[in-house]
């Protein structure tokens, strides 16, 4: 399978480490990747601003430069949404190209668990953890359960992490709250925003995790300003760093190589 890495703008300049694991991980079971070193962004912050028409061409780019594989995958929830759901307004209905395009493009664990059939990974990781499960994962792809529907889903991202040796996976009180990020919202909306994000993590905090995981970098690196300015006892990872094996971060901050 020839797969195409397709790597956020923000885990791009702040969180290299992020798409390292991914490629690693992919890699290490057993598929073909590439990286189209021309890519861009796909658009979702100037489609998320009611900007269209700057997102647009941004949205032609991207299906251009990433026609042509068996799949497109990326470690972000959000990202992936942009394209599986948001894109369509950019296409004609019968755009066979985008059509295809659309249906290939899967979150990380997505495509590991749905399209490879991976329900275990290789490893350890032996720390209490807890999982934050982003807002576009599960109201946009449906990659686990959520209250406002009634509807048993497993979660792609638990799965995989409660494959690991040693891996202790604490509950929290509120499984699919908002952290609060949801990009623009936490400049136009900056205390809304800080009041959200405190008392997500202070959940986590209080389920006596040592690491909160989640698939999307942009809700982590949101909590992890609150948990350093705040010096609560809390480290946070992306899921591909923990799946590719690497060690804790040596402080509570979010691990940016």
């Amino acid at each position: 399978m020839n797969v195409a890495l397709f790597v956020p703008c923000y885990i791009d300049q702040f969180f290299p480490d992020v798409a390292i694991s991914t490629l690693e991980l992919l890699e290490s079971q057993g598929v073909s990747v590439s990286f189209p070193e021309f890519q861009t962004c796909c658009g979702q912050p100037m489609a998320n601003t009611g900007c269209n028409a700057d997102a647009a061409p941004v949205a032609r780019k991207f299906v251009e430069m990433f026609s042509g594989f068996d799949a497109v995958v990326c470690p972000s929830g959000s990202c992936t949404s942009m394209i599986r759901n948001h894109y369509q307004e950019y296409f004609a209905a019968d755009d066979e190209r985008f059509n295809q395009l659309r249906d290939s493009t899967f979150e990380l664990c997505e495509f590991l668990v749905d399209r490879l059939g991976i329900r275990k990974i290789e490893g350890s990781f032996p720390h209490r953890v807890s999982i934050h499960s982003s807002c576009h994962g599960l109201r946009e792809l449906r990659l686990g359960p959520s209250s406002e529907q009634m509807v048993p889903r497993e979660n792609k991202l638990r799965i995989l992490l409660e494959s690991l040796e040693g891996v202790e996976i604490e509950s929290i009180r509120r499984q699919d709250e908002c952290c609060g990020f949801g990009g623009t919202f936490a400049v136009t909306e900056r205390e809304t925003s800080v009041a959200m994000g405190v008392d997500r993590v202070q959940d986590h905090v209080e389920s006596g995790s040592e690491v909160m995981i989640g698939g999307d970098m942009s809700c982590l690196m949101h909590m992890q300003g609150l948990i350093s300015r705040r010096e609560m006892p809390m480290r946070v990872m992306h899921i591909a760093e923990v799946l590719a094996g690497r060690p804790l971060p040596s402080s509570p901050a979010v691990s940016a190589r």
